[in-house]
């Protein structure tokens, strides 16, 4: 999962349960050796009551008196087993019957061997003072399960005295009930904190993430709010405040280079093409000197008309560009377009087919549209062979007004859909004389963008051609039409 906020109440979650688990691990440790003592303390205080019963003034009774006394007051809970040195069966209580206690623990599990090396220490503190036995440990005494044993001497005989571990293993099942269901409570109440503790933790990054992705080339002066508290987001947004600075500066200085330079290259342009024209008017030039000047006063015209696309997109971007918008209906508009725009294309011997479908009110500047439809139209001439065709299409969605372009060139590959909109980006034309500047499209885009719509290239559905979309928002309901036809100039 990509999401940050996830992965936080994720990890969150996790070393909370784990937390939860480790200590219940310990507890359940603790509250084991505490009933476990608690059975060690009886089976001492067990032997206790067989010492006091078993013993004269003169010492411990002879074995056959033993088991003699002993049946008498025989005990239900403990089981009792008492051998002579040489392995011979002094007593057996009756709850036993055949049964042995045997002399050698069971077999621990690693883990619980682990554990009790670890916290060793938790025992000797619970344990303490210990129970007065040569040794205890656990066995299991056939189909009675698992005991606690414990071993003692008197005199010569060995006693052995076992009691039931069923109470310790109830009051651990008990523990492990409770445990499982804390687990559950944990993992839903650390999911809930998880997640309110990193949309709080976040809150900062989302702002930085919303001024970041608000902030444009023509709003680079908006900056990021900085927290009060000085911590690693408030230096990432102090650090992107100095980068939109730098940017700021940047671009000022890009914009301000390009108007400026626009501005001044067409006095000197202006005045080479009137003293050109002047040589022209005068005459008394050789035929091959006057095509030469034709030739420059050509390329004065297409210079001053770079540096006028070239102003217009730097004034698009800084949106210092006043389109003054009209709700105008498109299919009137569109029916002069068409009308000129087959002159165009008759011209170059290009079929032009127009399509048209529904209908609205659209907020646009008929002149700035004219030419978008007109570069678009332009591109599509000069890349489409004699003899096809050029499509214009003009429908309108619930909520927008599209125009298609399509030709039947060679197209653009895909990976170039994009690019082509951006400035000084020129394709080779198969027109001869085409002699573009890579600023066109950059122009269809600046306007589009300022009538609030969008421009797109995409491969034509039939054949290798190429078809250009805009689209503008229709505008809303009741405001009134302005039918005057736009024809090209």
């Amino acid at each position: 999962m990509r999401s940050i906020g996830f992965r936080i109440a994720f990890w969150y979650a996790l070393a909370s349960v784990l937390t939860l688990s480790c200590f219940f691990r310990v507890g359940r440790y603790l509250v084991e050796q505490h009933m476990v003592h608690s059975l060690d303390t009886g089976i001492a205080a067990e032997f206790e009551s067989l010492k006091r019963r078993l013993t004269s003034e003169t010492g411990p009774l002879p074995p056959e008196e033993i088991g003699a006394r002993l049946r008498a007051n025989a005990s239900v809970r403990y089981f009792i087993d008492i051998h002579q040195p040489d392995g011979r069966a002094t007593y057996r209580s009756r709850n036993l019957a055949e049964r042995v206690i045997p002399d050698t623990p069971m077999q621990r599990h690693f883990l619980s061997v682990l554990i009790d090396r670890v916290f060793g220490f938790f025992k000797i503190a619970i344990t303490a003072p210990e129970a007065p036995a040569r040794r205890n440990y656990n066995a299991l005494v056939g189909d009675l399960g698992e005991m606690r044993i414990g071993e003692f001497n008197l005199g010569e005989l060995t006693f052995r005295v076992a009691v039931s571990k069923e109470q310790v293993r109830s009051m651990v099942e008990a523990y492990e009930e409770v445990f499982y269901g804390m687990v559950v409570l944990m993992i839903i109440a650390s999911s809930v904190i998880g997640f309110f503790l990193s949309h709080i933790l976040l809150r900062p990054l989302r702002q930085i993430q919303a001024t970041a992705a608000h902030i444009g080339s023509d709003n680079l002066s908006e900056r990021i709010p900085i927290s009060s508290v000085d911590d690693e987001v408030s230096d990432l947004a102090r650090l992107l405040n100095q980068m939109f600075g730098r940017l700021e500066k940047s671009f000022e200085q890009t914009r301000r280079f390009a108007a400026e330079a626009s501005h001044e290259l067409k006095t000197p342009l202006s005045l080479m093409r009137l003293q050109t024209e002047k040589l022209l008017i005068e005459g008394g030039l050789s035929p091959t000197q006057e095509d030469s000047l034709h030739v420059v006063v050509e390329e004065i015209t297409r210079l001053n008309k770079f540096i006028d696309e070239l102003l217009f997109v730097s004034r698009a971007e800084a949106e210092a560009v006043n389109l003054a918008l009209k709700p105008q209906d498109p299919r009137v508009y569109m029916e002069g377009f068409f009308q000129d725009a087959r002159v165009l294309a008759d011209s170059r011997g290009i079929k032009l087919e127009d399509v048209q479908s529904g209908q609205g009110v659209v907020e646009f500047n008929a002149r700035w549209l004219r030419n978008v439809l007109l570069n678009l139209l332009s591109n599509a001439l000069n890349y489409t062979p004699p003899g096809k065709r050029v499509i214009i299409t003009s429908q309108f969605t619930p909520t927008t007004w599209r125009v298609a372009v399509e030709d039947e060139g060679p197209g653009v590959p895909a990976e170039q859909h994009e690019r082509i909109f951006e400035r000084y980006v020129r394709l080779a034309s198969p027109a001869e004389d085409h002699k573009g500047n890579g600023l066109g499209l950059a122009i269809c885009r600046s306007i589009i963008t300022l009538h609030h719509g969008r421009i797109w290239a995409e491969a034509a559905p039939v054949g290798q051609g190429l078809r250009i979309i805009f689209e503008l928002p229709l505008a809303p309901a009741g405001l009134a039409a302005d039918s005057t036809p736009a024809r090209l100039s």
